[in-house]
């Protein structure tokens, strides 16, 4: 079983006035004001003098008039884990939790996170990315066939992303991604399980396998369904699971990450794990798979949001 550190600190005065910002502007924002909710309440049972923030640039304004003395994060999506709010951040000397600067871009960029992956030995799915304009998506079609994923390049949550089973649907997929941003990447279906590994600090939790009733694990599954079937212990033998914590750690460092986080892989039927994506700020909602990981090593939800406020020290 995974074993956490001795807390930090023990006395919520230590971490001075915490603004915690959630909602922005982005297309998560619904899922980072459920999760913002909860997050709050935990801040208040933990006794943390907090002040709660819509979006960026009101927590600047809070932070412009001093009633800011550090930050928990938790936008999603452009803005909160592209890099920008943590290098405004970094630039007021405010701390905040999770991810810096470069690590965050790096993340919410799948094409260059993975090249990075690619170049270091890590397996992700093949892929074909096209920039803005770009309307021949043949070689995607030659190399990978049907079926196909289609996905913005730099979005999280599983919004825009389509399954393609049939040419004809692939205009629309490719629309409905550049409706979001408009690079798109062209991805490869790797049959298998999926599973979610969750980062705290330097340590990995419980894998979660999770089987969404529709074909693949989109918003709807994440964050409305009922019916998403999650497995914590995720039923795999002691060390193979010992053994993708430890790959998904080597995945997630590779792209500097650090404070908190989540590595997404599918484990294909000859049991290899393909790498899709570290997520730098993960859900914290009732359906959200880093609380639940948690719980399983005896971690609450209270706890969880202090360790996670911890990283900012």
């Amino acid at each position: 079983m995974t074993r956490l550190p001795p807390l930090k600190v023990n006395d919520p005065g230590d971490f001075g006035r915490v603004g915690l910002v959630i909602g922005g502007q982005s297309a998560e924002r619904e899922v980072s004001l459920r999760g913002g909710k909860d997050v709050g309440a935990a801040l208040g049972r933990n006794g943390v003098d907090y002040s709660v923030h819509d979006g960026a640039l009101e927590l600047f304004d809070a932070i412009g008039r001093g009633e800011v003395d550090r930050v928990f994060n938790l936008l999603h999506g452009p803005d909160g884990e592209d890099g920008s709010l943590q290098g405004a951040l970094q630039l007021m000397k405010i701390p905040v939790t999770g991810a810096d600067l470069a690590s965050s871009a790096l993340s919410m960029d799948k094409v260059r996170s993975k090249w990075v992956w690619e170049r270091n030995g890590i397996l992700t799915p093949p892929f074909e990315w096209f920039m803005p304009g770009e309307k021949d998506f043949g070689r995607a079609l030659e190399n990978f066939g049907l079926p196909l994923f289609v996905k913005p390049a730099g979005l999280g949550s599983s919004i825009g992303i389509s399954r393609v089973e049939h040419e004809q649907e692939l205009a629309g997929a490719v629309d409905l991604a550049r409706s979001y941003g408009k690079a798109v990447i062209i991805e490869r279906e790797i049959q298998g399980k999926e599973y979610f590994a969750g980062v705290l600090g330097r340590e990995g939790l419980p894998l979660i396998r999770v089987e969404p009733a529709n074909d693949f694990y989109d918003y709807e599954a994440k964050y409305e369904s009922d019916e998403t079937r999650y497995f914590c212990p995720c039923g795999l033998e002691q060390d193979a699971e010992a053994s993708l914590i430890e790959r998904s750690l080597q995945a997630y460092d590779l792209l500097g990450v650090s404070g908190w986080g989540r590595v997404d892989f599918i484990l294909d039927q000859t049991g290899q794990a393909w790498f899709l994506e570290v997520n730098t700020t993960p859900g914290m909602t009732d359906h959200s798979l880093v609380p639940q990981a948690a719980a399983q090593i005896g971690v609450g939800f209270d706890e969880l949001v202090w360790r996670i406020l911890e990283t900012s020290l």
